[in-house]
């Protein structure tokens, strides 16, 4: 083991970063020669005066740059690359885009990181609705699209119906799924430099692709039930934002579904004060619940997204917005700029397989799916606390003492399995600590992965930190 010390007395940017180009740095200079182990995560973070998580990050990211290997038990360990590629660069810039997963997933590893629609055979009907367009739409598919047809209307109006409400069709607009229709609305009602509303955690691809437009995140507390209402309130009198975005019913990463008392509270604090909301339901049409639609209490000013991705096939970027009046065509323009345009393929497929039936029965068969893996989660994790749905294609796991979340992240990559930590659903900076972690368990081909990946990650809790690297 060797005694180095990282110098972070210059450079600029996070800690963690800096500790993560020092450690490159020696390793180009030879101080850290192929098969040195590196310190121990806990002492090195004691040497230096910083907290283990910035640590974490740290070897987290030279791991990421091809320059070290961690095994379990044995430490983090400088790799040869005498013979490799050139080392893959990370930009600061980049990684804080980028949140806390890598560029690129390792190989071989079981990727418990994505919640994509398993795969239940959909690849063979998408195939022969593809050979079915290329035939009948030739000059469709060789050119833009400038015009929508209203089948793909119509699908989404289908698509986005639920508990009674259903969209007028003329406020429907289709999208490259629901991200980019979150991103759609976010740029066509706020401008450069308005604040928006997020929960501490929850999807930051948006609030992080809202920073890259320019606007600026805002914090609301949430509980058991969702966003606290009078927190919302005194965000909303103090710093004025233009827009919130939520996501009532299966919130990720935790699981929380909205009451409806409190919806129609969040509904009319959002009408006080001109607020616009996002209402993101991508995993509501999978959980029954019949909670009213935050959209249903203020079609004035919601904007309902939801699509395809967690419960059709996510390759497909199928999904659709639905505006209040008078607001699709500015939608519509905005999403065409912020993605280019909508592939015709892709849209025709995903009104086809809508129109047809074939994306309802399917979402049928990924929900049997994810129900049958969410009862091995639950026997795999009997005697741990994790909040799960059975329809829903993740647990929201309590990590035992004295794991940090970052740590066992990095612990279960060194295991081979691939998780999220509690860092990569949070909206902005904050001191709030959780000690979770997010398992997804929709990507894996087949069950028998599913259970392997489970059991490690459970030798992992009952092991504790004791056998990983910071603690030797």
């Amino acid at each position: 083991m060797t005694n180095w010390l990282p110098d972070i007395s210059s450079g600029s940017g996070p800690v963690y970063i800096r500790v993560a180009d020092s450690i490159e740095t020696a390793i180009s200079h030879g101080v850290l020669p192929p098969g040195a182990k590196l310190p121990p995560q806990r002492n090195l973070a004691f040497d230096i005066g910083v907290t283990i998580g910035t640590i974490s990050r740290a070897y987290a990211l030279v791991h990421e740059r091809g320059l070290v290997a961690g095994e379990v038990g044995r430490g983090t360990y400088v790799l040869d690359r005498s013979n490799s590629d050139p080392i893959q660069q990370i930009d600061p810039i980049t990684q804080a885009l980028s949140g806390t997963r890598g560029p690129d997933a390792p190989l071989a590893s079981i990727r418990f990181d994505a919640t994509a629609a398993p795969d239940i055979g959909q690849g063979e009907i998408i195939g022969q609705l593809f050979a079915d367009i290329s035939r009948d739409r030739r000059v469709e598919i060789s050119s833009y699209s400038r015009s929508f047809p209203a089948s793909w209307h119509q699908a989404g109006q289908i698509w986005l119906s639920r508990n009674g409400w259903r969209p007028a069709i003329e406020n429907v607009v289709p999208t490259l799924g629901a991200h980019a229709a979150a991103i759609a609305v976010i740029s066509a009602v706020t401008s450069p430099g308005d604040k928006i509303v997020f929960e501490t955690l929850t999807y930051t691809q948006v609030s992080r692709a809202a920073r890259l437009l320019g606007r600026r995140s805002i914090l609301v507390d949430s509980d058991e039930h969702g966003m606290i209402p009078d927190d919302f309130e005194r965000l909303c009198q103090q710093q004025h934002p233009r827009l919130a975005f939520l996501m009532p019913t299966a919130h990720n990463p935790t699981l929380t579904t909205m009451p409806e008392d409190r919806r129609r509270a969040i509904a009319a604090i959002a009408r006080r004060h001109s607020v616009w909301l996002i209402e993101d339901d991508i995993y509501g049409s999978m959980t029954g619940d019949q909670t009213p639609l935050l959209t249903s209490i203020a079609p004035e000013r919601t904007f309902l997204v939801s699509g395809l991705s967690k419960s059709v096939a996510a390759g497909l970027r199928g999904g659709w917005v639905a505006c209040p009046p008078h607001f699709a065509q500015r939608v519509r323009v905005t999403h065409k700029m912020t993605t280019g345009g909508l592939p015709f393929i892709l849209a025709e497929t995903g009104a086809r397989l809508v129109l047809g039936g074939h994306a309802l029965a399917l979402q049928t068969k990924a929900v049997e799916e994810i129900r049958a893996r969410e009862a091995l989660a639950r026997q795999a994790f009997a005697g741990f606390e994790f909040q799960s749905h059975p329809h829903v294609p993740f647990l929201w796991l309590k990590l035992p003492e004295p794991w940090l979340s970052g740590t066992f992240k990095n612990a279960a990559l060194a295991a081979g399995v691939l998780v999220d930590d509690e860092d990569e659903f949070k909206a902005a900076r904050t001191e709030k600590t959780y000690y979770r972690i997010r398992v997804a368990f929709s990507s894996p081909h087949i069950r028998e992965d599913v259970t392997t990946g489970f059991m490690t990650l459970r030798r992992l809790l009952e092991n504790g930190s004791a056998s990983y690297d910071s603690y030797n």
